[in-house]
Order: C-alpha cells, then structure tokens, then sequence
C-alpha cells in the first residue's frame, strides 16, 4: 500500500473513532398515559397495536433506541429523525392537541399512511416489522375517519402549519 493511502486509512479511522464522542441526546421524556392518544381517542386495541408497531418508536417519548443510535454518524440521523417526528405528531401529547389540531392531526395521518409516505422507507430497512399492510393502511384510516368525525366537524383547509415541516430522508 502506497504511503499516502495508509495514511489516509488511518486517519479515516481516526475520525470514526473520535466521531464516536460527540454522542446526540436520546431522550425518552417521561410519559403520562393519560395524555396519549391510546387514552384520548376511542381506539380498538387493533389500531393501537398498529400505532405501537409502526408508529410510536418515533411519535412518542417511547423510543426503542436500536443499537445503532449509538454510532456516530448514524446516531446523529436517527435521533435528528425522532425529534422531527415528535414534533410534527407525538402520541405521548395527544392531551395537548385541541379538538381542531387532532382533527387535522389525524387527517394527516391517514394521507400520510394511505400515500405510503408513512413508516419512512428507510425506518423500514432495519424494522421490517413496521411494515403496513393494505388492510392494515386502510383499518387505520377508518379508525382516524371515525375519530375526526366524533371530534366535530374540521375546517375545510386541513393543511396544518407543520405539514411542510416533514421530509421523508
């Protein structure tokens, strides 16, 4: 190996290794069951294994933080990832959203499960059991449909401000 290749081996090394201190927060805030949606909402245990399996490692403050969250770079997307999610729809805070944001909340749910926008794919390469099924996808739209509709009528305009903040990666 030429002289500057091992060099520069090893300082690719070098910078992983170091990388590996400047560790991201992965925070799991306290939860009260009940401010979560699981108690909020009138939800059938079906949909809330579905919500749980698919949704809540990044909506709620009950993060399963893989392994993979503690290595550099990667840690630092995955925790970036769960406080984008938490901060469009946290289930956790579900106490906090007024009748008209859930409503849109759930809205947004369904547009974003039914388009197959949600789980993100690349959620889905380490966690094929997050996986929505057709069935599945449309059980949960039935459910928000339901829900928006024991909540009242929402206005016509359901973009909410944090539509625009989402960006699938």
């Amino acid at each position: 190996m030429k002289p500057v290749a091992k060099w520069l081996g090893w300082a690719v090394v070098a910078a992983l290794v170091v990388i590996q201190f400047v560790q991201p927060a992965r925070t799991n805030p306290p939860v009260a069951p009940e401010s979560a949606i699981f108690t909020q909402t009138q939800m059938p245990e079906d949909v809330a294994a579905l919500l749980r399996r698919s949704c809540a490692d990044c909506h709620s403050h009950e993060t399963r933080w893989p392994w993979y969250s503690r290595v550099a770079p990667v840690s630092w997307v995955v925790v970036d990832d769960v406080n984008h999610a938490r901060k469009h729809v946290n289930l956790s805070t579900w106490q906090s959203l007024t009748p008209k944001d859930a409503g849109k909340t759930l809205h947004e749910m369904c547009e974003e499960v039914s388009g197959g926008k949600m789980p993100l794919k690349s959620y889905l390469w380490m966690h094929r059991e997050a996986a929505l099924s057709e069935a599945e996808r449309q059980r949960l739209c039935a459910w928000t449909q339901q829900e928006e509709t024991r909540l009242g009528p929402v206005p016509a305009s359901t973009e909410s401000k944090k539509e625009h903040e989402h960006s699938p990666r």
